[in-house]
């Protein structure tokens, strides 16, 4: 066996401070090799019906235009199986040899003739060899292992056949297809889906298979993250390196499914952690390649200069900090910012035109000429920045504005007025705010022992830093060690970018922090991009990292071949009905697969049952089954109704 693992001391990656690749075994896949030293590769899935063979076969063309390196194709059954050989005949005559992936859900003997076909089958051990019931089961552990050996004789003819056929093989853990062994044994967390895999992964050593990766997919980026952190240790633990698929299941489409991608892939991108990765969006599969290579693209000038940190990163951090649970820092309360109050947005008006009060309408509050007023959104921001500039009109009264400090000193109504400084300035300042006083602090310049007793202040925590994530993380961990509660706004640039790399981007940098549990607030500065833009982007940060919900939520899957309606029409039909229900969790899904699991986190669902037929669940509850597509959407806001949860638009 290949071992190349590297000793974590109990990690999950090389350094939490600086960028460094975990290294991993190399995995064949066609003629395309992923892991160890390779670049991060790219991959979709078709969403065309496997018996169309030639609708599949221009599908996949159309992913491979567009920077797919791997394609994944479902196999519900045996006679999809099978004409997986006629599409991948039919792509080497048009001179495509990009490998196949064959999904297999519930079907062992589909699994077992997809192997013999193509260059790897994906296989979820949470349906393999279970049946869902949703069943909690009390296992003696005679009973437990009585179960892995009878997984264990299901499973490993399709690891000989692999063998054999010199196929690679994806043990894929979803979140929300959890089996009910796992979830009795080990509850809905990322332990279980950890365990779900290594049960598969352990049977595969033990008949001396090695040509794996490991995928652990969640539409929560918090227990998504916190399950391959967890992963990587049990791996390494037990002499284990295998190359990382990441993905968020469910992602959605447009603003959020970009950001909500980039919060759970970027996060462990910059981890160093991930091989090969998918973004899920509810859209053409040719349309997740482009912002897939985006995410990676970001991090090929990294691997070009990486060093190697082994600083036993995860001694000695202090405070209540865990990668595999979410715990945020504690911090004192000072106005409605740190303690228990939900992170703030700071939004930069220092460049925009403050004559006329429309400005307010991109930072969420409509302002009304006829009745001089303002209206707030629920994506209203908690603060802005003028640097040196005046208004000439009035601001609303729950809106917080923040000058530098020259200019704020010589204000003559300081009402819901506060200071910016540097901390030299802080420290020798003859006049502070009597309430609120915010200190900009370069991350990579942070000496604890100059912040040791600042009151009524707010730190703005910033970096000039390449790898801002690991830099600030650094920071909130010397503040941690020093016991320092200040509450900490965290502040990024990203001039220069287009709309979708700063949405990518930043949701990156900053999702990370808040998925670790740092950071009461977000200040994002991109020249170039639209006020309202920056607006939603920060708003959309804090909802995907489940640290502020602002809007409704939409669980979505990206669609395939197994799905029963027109998912993309259908998901913007229900948005355009129910997005005005802040707060509510809505799960869309095309078929039975991953429907019930990984709505699991959704209030209510709207399933694929058949053609033309619609389950409705409230959370995992079926509710009404076989409801006609054409009523389906009214049947669900009945419910929404009944629960009292409805309200009509403004």
């Amino acid at each position: 066996m290949q071992k190349e693992a590297i000793l974590l001391n109990g990690g999950y990656c090389n350094s939490l401070t600086h960028y460094s690749r975990f290294v991993t075994r190399e995995v064949q896949i066609g003629n395309i090799p992923m892991g160890a030293h390779h670049p991060i590769r790219i991959q979709s899935m078709t969403t065309t019906d496997t018996m169309d063979t030639l609708g599949t076969v221009e599908q996949t063309i159309r992913m491979v235009e567009s920077g797919c390196e791997y394609v994944r194709i479902t196999a519900p059954s045996i006679k999809e199986a099978e004409n997986l050989a006629n599409i991948k005949k039919e792509l080497r005559l048009r001179g495509y040899d990009v490998p196949l992936v064959a999904d297999i859900h519930f079907t062992p003997n589909a699994a077992e003739v997809a192997a013999r076909i193509v260059e790897k089958v994906r296989v979820n051990p949470g349906n393999y060899a279970d049946k869902k019931k949703f069943e909690n089961i009390d296992y003696t552990d005679a009973a437990y292992q009585a179960e892995l050996s009878r997984i264990y004789d299901k499973f490993s003819p399709l690891v000989k056949i692999c063998k054999e056929y010199g196929t690679a093989m994806r043990i894929g853990t979803n979140h929300g297809s959890l089996s009910d062994r796992i979830m009795s044994r080990y509850g809905d967390t990322p332990h279980g889906m950890v365990e779900s895999a290594m049960e598969f992964i352990r049977i595969c050593e033990d008949l001396n298979y090695y040509n794996l990766v490991i995928s652990m997919k969640s539409s929560n980026t918090q227990v998504m993250v916190q399950a391959y952190r967890l992963l990587v240790q049990t791996m390494t633990k037990e002499g284990m390196n295998y190359p990382l698929h990441l993905g968020v299941t469910e992602a959605g489409d447009g603003e959020d499914g970009r950001i909500k991608s980039a919060v759970g892939i970027g996060t462990l991108l910059a981890d160093g952690l991930g091989d090969t990765i998918r973004v899920s969006l509810t859209e053409d599969p040719e349309f997740e390649a482009p912002v897939a290579k985006a995410l990676a693209r970001r991090y090929l000038p990294r691997l070009l200069k990486e060093e190697l940190h082994a600083n036993s990163p995860f001694r000695g951090l202090g405070g209540n900090y865990s990668p595999f649970q979410y715990h945020r820092r504690s911090t004192d309360e000072i106005e409605n910012l740190g303690g228990h109050q939900v992170p703030r947005v700071i939004i930069n008006l220092e460049k925009e035109n403050l004559k006329d009060p429309a400005i307010l309408n991109s930072v969420g509050f409509n302002y009304s000429a006829l009745l001089d007023k303002y209206n707030l959104t629920d994506q209203a921001c908690d603060m802005v920045y003028l640097g040196n500039q005046l208004p000439s009109f009035s601001f609303p009264g729950g809106l917080k504005q923040l000058y530098n400090y020259k200019t704020w000193v010589k204000l003559a109504d300081k009402q819901n007025c506060h200071p910016l400084f540097s901390l030299t300035d802080f420290l020798s300042a003859a006049e502070k705010d009597e309430k609120l006083n915010f200190v900009k602090i370069l991350a990579e310049e942070l000496a604890v022992e100059q912040l040791v007793g600042l009151e009524k202040t707010i730190f703005v925590l910033t970096t000039n830093a390449e790898n801002a994530m690991q830099t600030i993380r650094h920071a909130f961990f010397k503040l941690q060690n020093a016991n320092i509660k200040t509450p900490v706004m965290i502040e990024r640039n990203f001039d220069g970018l287009n709309l979708e790399d700063f949405q990518l981007y930043s949701a990156t940098d900053l999702g990370g922090l808040f998925i670790d549990g740092f950071g009461d607030g977000v200040w994002i500065n991109a020249d170039g991009i639209p006020l309202s833009v920056i607006n939603s982007t920060s708003f959309g940060i804090l909802q995907a990292t489940r640290t502020r919900i602002s809007k409704t939520e939409y669980i979505s899957c990206p669609s395939c071949g197994r799905t029963l309606f027109d998912l993309q029409e259908t998901t913007q039909a229900i948005r355009t009905r129910t997005a005005h229900l802040k707060g509510i969790k809505i799960g869309i899904m095309g078929c039975i697969v991953n429907g019930p699991g990984e709505m699991a986190d959704a209030d209510y669902g709207y399933v694929g049952a058949g053609v033309d037929r619609i389950t409705l669940y409230r959370g995992q509850e079926v509710v009404k089954k076989n409801v006609k597509t054409v009523n389906a959407i009214d049947e669900l806001i009945g419910i929404i109704r009944e629960d009292g949860n409805w309200v009509e638009k403004e």
